[in-house]
């Protein structure tokens, strides 16, 4: 009796632990269409960018920029060092002619993680790059949310359906 006991304890062990096998972990090779972290400076036409036009965007056009809204964000990687030197903010934009004729100027602000940049006022059409110095503070953490604003805007229905402020080609941090 004490054997069948002794086989009845075993057979269950064997039955539990075989449906108990370890897990495999799934590994992830990256591909050459991006390495799944944040990059310090995106063009706004890569697709595999869009992750970091976190809200504000519209779609790409013309496989080279992108519209805003009058709010928009972008996440960032700090470059190396940033955090004990700060950077350089750098968007590469243009402001449309039509803009310019409804609203005859437009006024952008943009804050890195919370700490404000002093603002630029735009009263031509044109291509611009809006360049300020971010302070080291601002940059202390593996990635910065760059949240921009303009004062005015068109909203949805003048040209477009949609909410259009500036358009951008590219935005990011240089190093100091």
């Amino acid at each position: 009796m004490r054997r069948l006991a002794v086989l009845v304890v075993v057979g269950s062990l064997t039955l539990f632990l075989g449906g108990c096998r370890k897990r495999e972990r799934v590994k992830v090779d990256l591909t050459d269409e991006g390495t799944g972290q944040l990059s310090s400076f995106v063009h706004a036409a890569d697709p595999r960018a869009s992750i970091q036009f976190v809200k504000g965007f519209h779609d790409i056009e013309m496989n080279s920029w992108r519209w805003t809204m009058g709010k928009f964000s972008v996440t960032l990687r700090p470059p190396k060092d940033a955090a004990t030197k700060g950077a350089v903010l750098q968007l590469k934009m243009s402001v449309p002619d039509t803009i310019i004729e409804r609203l005859k100027s437009v006024s952008l602000t943009a804050a890195v993680n919370g700490q404000k940049l002093p603002p630029e006022t735009f009263s031509k059409p044109g291509e611009y790059v809006f360049s300020r110095d971010v302070p080291a503070a601002a940059l202390t953490a593996d990635s910065a949310v760059v949240d921009f604003t303009l004062d005015k805007f068109l909203p949805p229905g003048q040209v477009d359906q949609r909410e259009l402020g500036i358009v951008v080609s590219s935005v990011g941090f240089e190093p100091k």
